[in-house]
């Protein structure tokens, strides 16, 4: 008896069925059909985007809180330019009014206004005016 040696071409791969489209159909909507106590299937394309969604949300977060940062320094940096600003001016206010004290025909005005009179000078004073 001779024994059958196998074929060198290997079997044909089983044909898939290709998937109807979801939607409804004759009967309603497509149901999943599983066995009753069955865990549910794992749907990876929606637990992918679903944790894209999140890596998106925590970088747009990011960049949000970023932004704030940004905008309240630059108010603050405008703040403090304004302040630098005001006092420029007041110092420039301070400078003159010390050059013009310094100057010895305002001392004299000054110390005139004050009732002060040069050695040797004789102060007058009048009095009887009526002050207008």
């Amino acid at each position: 008896m001779a024994t059958q040696m196998p074929s060198a071409r290997t079997a044909p791969a089983p044909r898939r069925h290709a998937r109807k489209p979801a939607g409804r159909g004759v009967r309603g909507p497509v149901a999943a059909r599983r066995a009753p106590g069955a865990p549910a299937r794992v749907r990876w394309d929606r637990v992918g985007r679903v944790g894209l969604l999140v890596v998106l949300a925590v970088v747009v977060g990011l960049y949000v809180q970023q932004a704030l940062s940004y905008l309240s320094t630059r108010a603050l940096a405008q703040q403090q330019l304004s302040n630098v600003r005001r006092l420029e001016r007041e110092n420039a206010i301070l400078a003159r009014q010390q050059q013009a004290l310094n100057d010895p025909g305002t001392i004299v005005r000054d110390a005139r206004a004050l009732g002060m009179v040069r050695p040797g000078e004789r102060a007058y004073t009048i009095t009887g005016l009526s002050s207008r």
